[in-house]
């Protein structure tokens, strides 16, 4: 096989695409065209032979050399095609349009593949980037939260003589009816509600709000089950209580909990939350560098391309949501989005993400960025950790595949956001700096993608 690249100059600098025209010799395709023979000697009936089992130079005779040749020219061009691009190293963003021009019915066979490329593009100003991430210190408010949240685990209901207000517990009758028919499941005695909860329907606790012992509250409110008509509430309120949290003592905590004293609590509980800021710390400024850096592309993005994004985007979705059990219709009315909505807001997604990636695949170029050996075969090392094949194997198998390109791609993408990172301002919301612990570059696995949309087709 002989494949010529030209890049075409008719189209526009951010829809670029390149033709390949690939020559392939007869003998190079005649594994294909006894191939297609097979499968069509289990198909045909000739007297005298069992399916499968008819002589190829009979089958010829009888049906022609045309037939098995247009399948095998069917099913060997993308092969081929793609040889070609992992050859010339082409970073393929679409499908091809292919074209056999010479050698149709025999002989050497000539065809043309024009594809898009991803386009590239200058990216000016990246160089001291201001990251804003959240600050790595936790609030005073939000150890003393955690606390209380411990503490309610240990309160006491006492019933109080005011209104009810959030996060307060009520004793209700409820009734529920729809035409004058009581509700299974949505009628009860004696039921402890929480206020706030929305454990039943929104209206609940926008009635119940300011209720006292003695109320009798009617409205009408959705159904649990969306699928059921709406249902006609009568609650009677007759009581009203407060949780009551213990003392914040040494003597309780020592009771309670598996710490001494209040000090010894607190320390464990700001160190558990210091834990998850820090980590929320450290992923934002990287992905901060990836959005203040997606904001310098001026370049309006192909349809194209953001439509490929939004594709991958659209199946990972739906994939992980499989998993769990769940359609997109019922997300979507989960979020309370309609399809609409939802599309539309993937699609911007998949636009930034687009700009992100040619964003820093510029700076790759322009920086001189590229991935060290060393690095790439430890990756393929990970990749295969538990597989039972040799490394030498993996990493041809990677590069006759065309993803061994990609790999060192991927990596010098990552090594990118880390030169961001080094070379930017990274403050909290106050404008401090940020502790240069967090903006160090992290260790990367093969399968890191810090990135939203990030893709290799």
């Amino acid at each position: 096989m002989k494949a010529d690249l030209e890049t075409l100059s008719d189209t526009p600098d951010l829809e670029p695409k390149v033709k390949l025209t690939v020559q392939v010799e007869e003998a190079e395709l005649e594994p294909a065209i006894e191939a297609a023979w097979k499968e069509i000697a289990k198909e045909v009936r000739i007297p005298g032979f069992r399916p499968g089992k008819a002589p190829r130079a009979l089958m010829e005779k009888q049906i022609g050399k045309g037939y098995a040749r247009s399948e095998a020219l069917n099913k060997a061009i993308p092969d081929f095609y793609g040889d070609a691009v992992v050859e010339h190293d082409i970073d393929v963003v679409a499908q091809p349009e292919l074209e056999i021009t010479e050698g149709e019915e025999d002989g050497d066979v000539t065809f043309t593949a024009v594809v898009g490329i991803r386009p590239t593009i200058i990216v000016a100003g990246y160089n001291g980037l201001r990251i804003e991430v959240p600050s790595p210190e936790v609030p005073t408010d939000e150890i003393d939260a955690q606390i209380d949240r411990i503490r309610s685990q240990y309160g006491e209901l006492t019933e109080v003589e005011r209104a009810a207000a959030d996060e307060d517990y009520v004793t209700i009758d409820v009734t529920g009816t729809q035409d004058g028919e009581e509700v299974d499941g949505l009628t009860a005695d004696d039921y402890l509600y929480r206020v706030g909860s929305g454990a039943i329907a929104a209206e609940f606790d926008e009635q119940l709000i300011g209720a006292s012992a003695g109320d009798v509250l009617e409205f009408t409110a959705e159904h649990p089950d969306p699928d059921e008509a709406d249902v006609q509430f009568r609650l009677v309120v007759k009581d009203v209580k407060e949780r009551v949290l213990p003392e914040l003592t040494d003597e309780w905590v020592a009771e309670a909990t598996e710490f001494d004293n209040v000090e010894q609590l607190t320390d464990d509980v700001r160190n558990r939350l210091g834990e998850g800021r820090e980590n929320q710390t450290r992923g934002a400024v990287r992905a901060g560098a990836v959005s203040e850096l997606a904001k310098l592309v001026d370049e309006e993005i192909p349809d194209s391309l953001v439509s490929v994004e939004m594709s991958g985007q659209l199946q990972n979705m739906i994939g992980r949501l499989q998993q769990q059990g769940i359609g997109l219709d019922d997300y979507l009315r989960i979020i309370g989005q309609d399809q609409e909505t939802f599309l539309d807001s993937m699609r911007d997604s998949a636009r930034d993400g687009v700009k992100a990636d040619l964003a820093l695949r510029a700076v790759v170029v322009a920086e001189g960025i590229v991935a060290d050996e060393d690095d790439v075969d430890h990756n393929i090392g990970h990749m295969i950790e538990g597989v039972d094949i040799s490394f030498e194997d993996a990493k041809e198998q990677l590069a006759s595949g065309g993803q061994l390109s990609a790999i060192r791609t991927d990596m010098a993408i990552q090594k990118a956001i880390d030169w961001l990172v080094g070379q930017a301002e990274v403050v909290d919301p106050d404008g401090k700096a940020i502790d240069e612990r967090f903006t160090q570059p992290l260790e990367h696995d093969h399968d890191d993608h810090d990135h939203e949309g990030h893709d290799h087709d």
